[in-house]
């Protein structure tokens, strides 16, 4: 089942400095966003990064009014995602959006040939991302340890292109589209009989590129 989610409160820790813990809780989402950007994009990263696509989405955030103005921007489209994909997990970090896939109903094992469950899956998305040219989406693609460290690299680089060469089949412009790969080397979760499965997929980051962030900037991003 999809699940559209915000960041924890132990993502905020390390701003606990600055913001307090009570505060924080009394906060919606943009206003988290707004409050985490004020304080510092770095440390915001340091306290969630649980792989690189949280790091990137906590940098990218700016913080202040521009941020928020982005951050409700963001909120439309991550409702959208969530609509659009409903077998996909959508996360609302920062200023920015993470969109899993779960990988065993993308691929066959040891393929990176997308099933076409999975191509109805990224046509939806693509229809939504077409609708935000403001936004640049990382892709990454991620392994369970099954099989050596040279193979599953090698393999979630295939995914991870596989799936940005799909997007970009389906009109979305390929200068928003930057793909990466990291084999079994961020594993979400453990890599036993019950969980390796999730560690098979395919993330991405969705975050404001410059138009963006200078509409932001102006007051003029609808």
């Amino acid at each position: 089942m999809k699940r559209t989610l915000t960041i924890t409160l132990s993502a905020f820790l390390a701003l606990s400095m600055l913001i307090s813990c009570s505060a924080i809780q009394g906060m919606n989402k943009q206003q988290q966003g707004t409050a985490a950007g004020a304080a510092g994009g770095a440390l915001l990263g340091a306290a969630v990064s649980g792989g690189s696509i949280w790091g990137i989405l906590a940098g990218a955030a700016i913080g202040g009014t521009a941020g928020n103005l982005i951050g409700k921007k963001m909120d439309r489209q991550a409702k959208e995602l969530s609509q659009a994909v409903p077998t996909a997990e959508v996360q609302r970090v920062g200023e920015g959006i993470n969109m899993t896939f779960d990988a065993t109903l993308a691929f066959k094992i040891n393929s990176a040939a997308i099933s076409d469950s999975y191509k109805s899956d990224l046509n939806a998305a693509a229809s939504v991302f077409k609708g935000y040219e403001d936004t640049n989406i990382l892709i990454e693609g991620h392994t369970d340890d099954t099989g050596s460290a040279e193979y599953n690299m090698s393999l979630s680089e295939k995914r991870a292109k596989a799936v940005r060469d799909y997007l970009i089949s389906q009109g979305v412009d390929g200068a928003r589209l930057t793909a990466k790969w990291y084999g079994e080397t961020q594993p979400k979760y453990p890599n036993d009989e019950a969980n390796r499965a999730k560690n098979r997929r395919v993330e991405l980051a969705i975050y404001a590129n410059d138009d963006m962030i200078d509409a932001a900037k102006s007051g003029e991003l609808d």
